[in-house]
């Protein structure tokens, strides 16, 4: 049996929630998909999830949702982490840090699909781990009648998501980068069946500088006088990829860019 799930890059601002209901109820009225993974990275006001937006979220059809390095940026998500089954934090944050390393989302018929999130360590400003030993260690937990398992690297450095793919090859579904905001043409199959991508690219206002304010950014960045960075409006876009697995060997079979926008 083949199933389909969706995969969909940091959400950011008002704009990449209301692009999110839609494109969702559109993805999924045109393709059968068994399981929506969302990265809800930025979905208040830019920075962080709240508990409301993450209500939010899980209404517009996610079924697991990861963070990233702005996961603890609002306070009221704590209590969120700690009780839901939904969401993840990244598995390679300190052994103490709220949430869960991975999340189950099982289907009517009985299947079942795990997440998990790691952060990267090149060029960002986290207090993360090892993510491969965080890997190995929450890939061990994860029951093993669970035969999909899909991967959220929120990472900077291209090559550090690259090495992870290559890492995982074989031993999980999906692989898909987060975090730079920018979509990735290099989605793929790698050899032992893993469907990879660098990064999905975000859900959010594309008339912009990673979804703030173009003008402002640009400003700042020629005078270099600090400036609040505003979430953008402009052509709101859902990215993401559409991966194939087989439910019983839980490797890949096909991953389609997407790229969608309000009609």
């Amino acid at each position: 049996m083949e199933m389909k799930l969706l995969c969909i890059g940091d959400v950011v601002g008002g704009p990449g929630r209301r692009v999110l209901v839609d494109g969702i109820a559109a993805l999924k009225a045109q393709n059968q998909i068994d399981c929506v993974v969302v990265n809800a990275e930025n979905a208040t006001d830019g920075a962080g999830l709240s508990g409301a937006m993450y209500e939010k979220i899980v209404q517009a059809g996610a079924n697991l949702i990861t963070l990233g390095d702005h996961i603890y940026r609002r306070n009221d998500i704590i209590p969120v982490l700690e009780r839901a089954t939904n969401i993840v934090r990244p598995a390679n944050m300190p052994s103490g840090a709220p949430g869960k390393e991975f999340a189950i989302h099982r289907t009517a018929e009985g299947h079942a699909i795990a997440v998990i999130s790691v952060l990267g360590r090149l060029f960002m400003k986290t207090m993360a781990n090892c993510p491969f030993a965080a890997l190995d260690r929450a890939l061990s937990m994860v029951p093993q009648d669970v035969r999909i398992v899909v991967v959220d690297v929120h990472a900077e450095a291209t090559s550090e998501k690259m090495a992870m793919g290559w890492y995982l090859d074989g031993r999980v579904s999906v692989v898909f980068g987060t975090h730079t905001h920018i979509p990735t043409a290099d989605e793929q199959i790698l050899p032992k069946g893993t469907a990879y991508i660098t990064d999905v690219g975000m859900t959010g206002p594309y008339d912009s500088v990673l979804g703030r304010d173009k003008h402002r950014v640009v400003g700042s960045m020629i005078s270099g006088v600090p400036s609040k960075y505003e979430v953008a409006e402009g052509d709101a876009r859902l990215c993401g990829v559409l991966v194939s697995v087989d439910a019983v060997s839980g490797k890949a079979l096909t991953i389609e860019r997407i790229c969608w926008r309000t009609a």
